[in-house]
């Protein structure tokens, strides 16, 4: 882990976008846009997380002013070095705490970042920090997984989710204290590497009940971005809460 940027520094900044496969896809990045600018409705966007602007960029693009909050320089030099990359505002800090001026409309954590906060206080600060931005009838917006606890045999704490011959990945729970890690052993050149990143999953109604404790209310929760229904065989959910207007 890199002292200032966590556990997103420079050698994973470098190859971020390459390495995040199908969220890069330009249907997966033109819906998730869509959806926030709908909510956004001309008024100012949050990102907590915003990394290389994979969403900012293009919800700019709509004409949505974005505002970003993010622990890793490196991740953030990304974002700069892009096309329209310095007409966002980026405040460096930790998401779950960090205060920026002014309100806005929306605010939103996507591809499962909100595990990156590896405590539930950590998790519920995030909630309150966000609420405090929005301003009344303001939405805030999280992608996340559903915890894969379903595909644990009996007795075991890995679910694999690539194999190949030079790079396996694999997630570690223990659904005790609701810890996970995402684990990569890659062989490169002969030699091999490995790297571990720390989560915390949560499930869909904690999240509720952490918006419940920050003043926000569930008002809806999809599948995907594409607005499917959210089922019992969902892997992951796209969930909406709203700040009461009165």
């Amino acid at each position: 882990m890199d002292e200032a940027d966590g556990y997103f520094g420079e050698r994973t900044a470098a190859t971020y976008d390459e390495s995040s496969g199908d969220m890069f896809e330009p249907g997966v990045i033109d819906t998730t846009a869509d959806f926030l600018a709908e909510l956004a409705a001309g008024g100012r966007a949050l990102e907590l997380g915003i990394g290389t602007g994979r969403v900012a960029l293009p919800l700019l693009r709509r004409g949505v002013p974005v505002h970003g909050i993010d622990l890793s320089r490196a991740m953030v030099a990304r974002l700069r070095a892009k096309p329209d990359g310095d007409a966002i505002d980026v405040t460096i800090g930790d998401f779950a705490t960090t205060k920026v001026d002014g309100t806005f409309s929306v605010a939103y954590l996507v591809f499962n970042t909100i595990m990156n906060l590896t405590t539930q206080e950590e998790q519920v600060a995030c909630f309150r920090n966000v609420a405090a931005h929005l301003e009344p009838g303001g939405s805030f917006v999280v992608e996340v997984i559903i915890p894969e606890l379903r595909r644990l045999p009996a007795g075991q704490n890995v679910v694999p989710f690539h194999v190949s011959p030079t790079r396996w990945a694999f997630d570690i729970y223990d659904v005790a204290t609701q810890a996970t890690s995402s684990n990569y052993v890659e062989v490169v050149d002969g030699r091999g590497e490995y790297r571990s990143i720390p989560f915390r999953y949560v499930w869909p109604s904690e999240l509720d009940l952490m918006a419940q404790l920050a003043g926000l209310r569930l008002r809806e929760r999809w599948d995907d971005w594409t607005r499917e229904p959210f089922t019992s065989e969902s892997r992951k959910h796209v969930s909406v809460w709203e700040k009461p207007a009165d």
